[in-house]
Formats: structure tokens, C-alpha cells, sequence
């Protein structure tokens, strides 16, 4: 009865409304449920049906009033089946990573595997005070270093540690170039309010190199307002930078001023053991077995923090089907076939000769079991240039120097890598035998 009465409703209202195709075939999918004097329930099978009625819904009751000659009350409604399919997404609720994605942080910057020595530890130190103090501790933290030291694994640590204490905090991690680019991109397209409500806003904004905005008038007059809408309102300001905010040319002198208004901190390069330890966490973060012997060699030959994991990964691979692990002897021998792209004319006795010629010691006196300071030391920079110039196996550098084994060769070469971070005089003198070497070839 009730289906006979809609239909006798679609006829009569195709008959008295013929302009939109696209409603009648809405109302072709639709049923009434109730009809009473007063109210006709009609059933929708989703949303995006019932979200087009209810806005033709003053038309619909028009067409049923005029098609049943009396005033009548229309109820659009879903079933409760399709509400209860709905529901899961309804209910969905975003994970702890989800979080961390969102406010644009890699997942794996973490406090716990940041690995802290000499170079670092003041910032390390730091950090961890403003994280226990969002926005009432040194406040901008301002962070800057070289690439690779580690500012930005620190920043986000910090963001990190934050949202796993309160997921509801807002958090923005952002590099300098994004900043500038979003805020050309709000004025283009007239959304300048919008850009502000997301920045000025936050609890927690981190600023990635914030060296890009500077020397752009706009850019710096924007972050000028948002710095101070988030440090009023309670929020935190982290910086990171490759200089410290008085070398960064044409940035303005009041955000010169505010930026060296909280706590900077000098991110050093990462020492050798730094190194070391940093090359150990990343092979357990894979699963990737390597002897410290191994992990001492790789770190010892690449400086750069960022190349360690790629000459990680290269290692396995080229232990892979051989062996379960890296050890010495594999990493000898990848470095060993590196050298092997690289022409030399330069032999072992060639360095050895230039560098007693230098210091004006015997070639028979290196090679001997003397052990004075001046020989002693001379011996380790032959050491230290047959392994970096010429690119020798430990075992080969031990064989020409005839020492025992190579743990003395790797001793002298740490030794003589230290002080050249600290010793200018030894550094030039090392520089110019280098220059010497390199001219001969």
C-alpha cells in the first residue's frame, strides 16, 4: 500500500515537475518507510542521497502537499544497518605515528637513539631541559652546526617527546624553504588568514635552516609576527641553522635579536667514537650484524655522518652470500676495491720517504723498534697517509712499517686523526706533506 502510494507520487510529480532529470531519479532510488497524516519518513541508502533531499527538501514536500492535497512533515533517514557499517570509520582513531607524521616528524629521531659524545653532549643536555620545560626554558632554542651533527635529529626528539606526553598538543616541524614557499603560496591564492592560523597557533613550531628566509623582507616580516603570537601565547620556538643567528647575513636585526634572546648552542662535528656509535645504532636499527673492528674502520673513513649509513649498507651487500656479518676483512676489502678506481702512481715507500725527508728523521729509524716521542709520531702520520692517501689495508700498512699486527696501525691513525682536530701547527705540516705527496703523482 505504502509502495503503490510512491508510486503513484513519482507520476504525479514528473507530470507537475519536469526541470531536473537528476531529481526524479534521486527520488526513483528513495522509499517511503511511514506515511501518516502528518508525516511521510522516506529511507535514504547513504549519505550523499539524503545530503542532496535536504536540500531540495522544500521542493519534496511541495510535490507530496500538492500530490496528497494536505500539509505534511518530511523526515529524511538512514538505515540503522548502514550506520552501524559506518561506524568503524567513524570511530577510527589515529596512532601514536600518526601523530608523529602528521606534525611532519621522522619517526626515527628519537631521544634514545641519538648517540652523545664530547662533541654533542651540552646540546644533547639542553635539549632534554626543553623538553621537560615546553616554552618556559630557553626559549627560542636556537641550534646550529655543520651538516650531519645532528640538529635536526634533536629538534625533532624534542617534538617527539612532546606529543608521546600530550597527542592533542599542536606541533609543526618545518623547514625554512617550506615556510617560505607555503606563505608565497597564501598570498597568490588570498589565504594569507589561513597560513597564520596554522603557524600562530602551535605549542611547539620547529623552524629546519632557518638561515632560507633570511634577505627576504616579507618572509622575515611574517615569521616576525609568528614568532611572537607563539612565544606570548606559551609556546616553544625551536631553530636549527648551519651558523649561529649573528653570522646569518641580511637577516633583520629584531629577529637577530630574539633569536639570541633564549639558548644557542654550537653542534660540533662528530668525533671519531661518535662516529663509531652512530654506525653501531644504525646497523642494529637493521638488523645488520658488524664486528666494532669493522665499525672502527667505516667510521674512521668516512667523516661524513650522512655517508655512514650508505658505506653501511654497502659493506653488507658486498658480504652478503659470503658471510653472515661484516667484519675487518670485508670492510678491507670494500674499501680496497674503492681505491682501485682511483689511478696512483704514489708507492708506500714513496710517502715514507717524503715524510722523514720532512722531518728530517732515517727511513731505517721508522722502520726500527725505536720508540722516541719525534720518531714515534712521524712513524704514526706515515701510518695515518698510507691509510688515507693511499688507501692501505691495515695489515699492509703493518707489513711495511714492520710492526706486529694491525691494532698498532689503527692506534696510530686515531692518534694522529685527534690531533689534527686540535693541534693547527701539526695540521699545516700534515697539509704540506699531502700537498707534496699529491704534486708527485
Amino acid at each position: 500500500m505504502v509502495g503503490s502510494f510512491w508510486d503513484e507520487f513519482l507520476i504525479h510529480a514528473e507530470k507537475t515537475q519536469t526541470k531536473s532529470s537528476v531529481f526524479f531519479s534521486i527520488l526513483r532510488q528513495i522509499k517511503p518507510i511511514e506515511v501518516t497524516d502528518e508525516k511521510i519518513i522516506l529511507k535514504c541508502e547513504n549519505h550523499g542521497i539524503k545530503i542532496y533531499l535536504e536540500k531540495k527538501i522544500d521542493l519534496l514536500q511541495d510535490l507530496l502537499e500538492s500530490h496528497l492535497k494536505k500539509k505534511v512533515v518530511v523526515e529524511l533517514l538512514i538505515p540503522e544497518k548502514k550506520k552501524r557499517e559506518e561506524s568503524p570509520l567513524l570511530s577510527f582513531q589515529p596512532s601514536k605515528e600518526d601523530y608523529f607524521v602528521r606534525a611532519g616528524l621522522n619517526l626515527k629521531n628519537r631521544f634514545d637513539n641519538f648517540a652523545v659524545s664530547s662533541s654533542n653532549q651540552v646540546a644533547y643536555a639542553a635539549a632534554q631541559a626543553v623538553q621537560q620545560n615546553i616554552g618556559t626554558a630557553y626559549n627560542p632554542f636556537f641550534l646550529y652546526g655543520g651538516v650531519g651533527v645532528g640538529k635536526t635529529h634533536l629538534a625533532q626528539a624534542i617534538a617527539r617527546s612532546l606529543l608521546e606526553k600530550d597527542h592533542e598538543k599542536k606541533v609543526f616541524f618545518c623547514p625554512g624553504d617550506q615556510f617560505l614557499n607555503e606563505l608565497i603560496d597564501s598570498i597568490r591564492e588570498r589565504s594569507t588568514a589561513r597560513f597564520r592560523r596554522k603557524y600562530r597557533s602551535l605549542d611547539l613550531l620547529i623552524v629546519d635552516d632557518i638561515q632560507f628566509i633570511a634577505g627576504k623582507k616579507s618572509v622575515q616580516e611574517e615569521f616576525f609576527h609568528t614568532f611572537n603570537a607563539v612565544i606570548s601565547a606559551g609556546g616553544q620556538i625551536i631553530l636549527t641553522s648551519d651558523r649561529p643567528p649573528q653570522e646569518i647575513k641580511e637577516l633583520e636585526d629584531r629577529l637577530r635579536s630574539r633569536f639570541s634572546g633564549g639558548l644557542i648552542v654550537d653542534v660540533q662535528a662528530p668525533d671519531f667514537e661518535l662516529r663509531t656509535a652512530i654506525l653501531l645504532i644504525k646497523a642494529g636499527e637493521k638488523n645488520i650484524e658488524i664486528d666494532i673492528e669493522a665499525a672502527k674502520i667505516i667510521a674512521q673513513e668516512v667523516p661524513d655522518t650522512r655517508a655512514l649509513e650508505g658505506a653501511l649498507l654497502s659493506a653488507y651487500t658486498k658480504a652478503l652470500g659470503k658471510k653472515d656479518r661484516i667484519d675487518l676483512e670485508v670492510v678491507e676489502d670494500f674499501f680496497q676495491e674503492k681505491s682501485r678506481n682511483i689511478k696512483r702512481r704514489v708507492s708506500s715507500q714513496d710517502v715514507i720517504k717524503t715524510v722523514c725527508s720532512f722531518y728530517n728523521i732515517k727511513v731505517s729509524h721508522i722502520k726500527s723498534e725505536t720508540r722516541t716521542s719525534e720518531i714515534a709520531l712521524t712513524r704514526q702520520i706515515i701510518m695515518y697517509l698510507l691509510r688515507n692517501e693511499l688507501k692501505m689495508k691495515l695489515e699492509e700498512v703493518a707489513y711495511t712499517l714492520k710492526r706486529k699486527d694491525h691494532t698498532t696501525v689503527m692506534h696510530g691513525v686515531e692518534k694522529v686523526q685527534r690531533l689534527l682536530m686540535n693541534d693547527a701547527r701539526l695540521k699545516e705540516e700534515v697539509d704540506k706533506i699531502v700537498q707534496s705527496i699529491r704534486s708527485s703523482t
